[in-house]
């Protein structure tokens, strides 16, 4: 008896790929291909602080260029340049600083859209980025809503820096396939 029932389970793994296989082809999906420019209006420090130190290596400094400090962030998104323009989405996650030198940080972003016709949508932002570069690019790793299975990349360039404010302008340049 043990036999026919060890033959029967060698076949399960062919039967699930099988209706796997033929439940994935009755979808035909097309990419659509969505670009747009955004604006990270980031306050990294004072009263109105949408960055903050969340922790550090003890005995070191926690800063932007230390190795295995890490921030919060909650950043307002425009559309504009302005930072006094109407806000379309909020960046909310996590920087650390992921290299001995403290060249690069690890950079765990969601883009949470909360006007215009992506409302309640989400973009997933995942990688490296090179602090030091002019122009950063990081892997778009999924989303929501609109942009289910999300993917490619976001370019960010810091267009601005005032360091009596604390305040600074990154610009995100993305091109997003999704369904």
């Amino acid at each position: 008896m043990a036999p026919k029932s060890i033959a029967t389970l060698t076949k399960l793994p062919f039967l699930v790929l099988l209706v796997i296989f033929a439940s994935s082809q009755a979808y035909d999906y097309q990419f659509i291909e969505t670009n747009m420019t955004l604006y990270f209006q980031e306050y990294y420090a004072g009263p109105n602080a949408t960055v903050n130190t969340l922790t550090g290596i003890p005995g070191n400094d926690w800063a932007f260029d230390s190795f295995g400090t890490t921030y919060v962030v909650d950043d307002p998104i425009t559309q504009s340049l302005d930072k006094n323009s109407s806000e379309i989405a909020r960046g909310q996650g996590i920087y650390m600083t992921s290299s001995l030198d403290g060249a690069n940080m690890q950079v765990l972003i969601s883009i949470v859209f909360t006007s215009n016709e992506y409302n309640g949508s989400t973009l997933e932002i995942q990688g490296r980025s090179l602090q030091a570069a002019n122009v950063r690019e990081v892997s778009v790793v999924g989303g929501t809503g609109i942009f289910k299975f999300a993917r490619v990349i976001a370019k960010l360039e810091t267009l601005n820096v005032d360091t009596s404010t604390f305040y600074a302008l990154v610009q995100c340049n993305l091109t997003v396939l999704h369904y």
